[in-house]
């Protein structure tokens, strides 16, 4: 399975609380998100507003594309949505 990430810009979804990005599962585009709550329990929200959770997501963007990549991996290319939970203690800040 070849998985991509693209350098898009993230958005913030405030419907759910997310932070959405995406993935290309050999050629084709697959959402992914990650929620605030993830973002603000493990890689340094500043600011509890889109601004701040954009800025953590690009701080930590490696590590929450390699979870990501994992789930792609195991869902067999579905849809993501990471949680604080798929970030154990001791794996922050990237």
């Amino acid at each position: 399975m070849n998985i991509l990430f693209p350098a898009d810009a993230p958005a913030y979804r405030d419907t759910n609380l997310t932070v959405v990005f995406a993935a290309l599962v050999n050629g084709e585009r697959v959402p992914c998100a990650i929620s605030v709550e993830a973002l603000e329990d493990h890689f340094g929200v500043e600011s509890c507003d889109s601004t701040g959770w954009i800025r953590a997501f690009d701080a930590a963007r490696t590590r929450i594309e390699a979870v990501a990549r994992e789930h792609l991996q195991v869902s067999n290319g579905a849809p993501v949505l990471l949680k604080s939970g798929h970030f154990p203690p001791g794996m922050a800040n990237g």
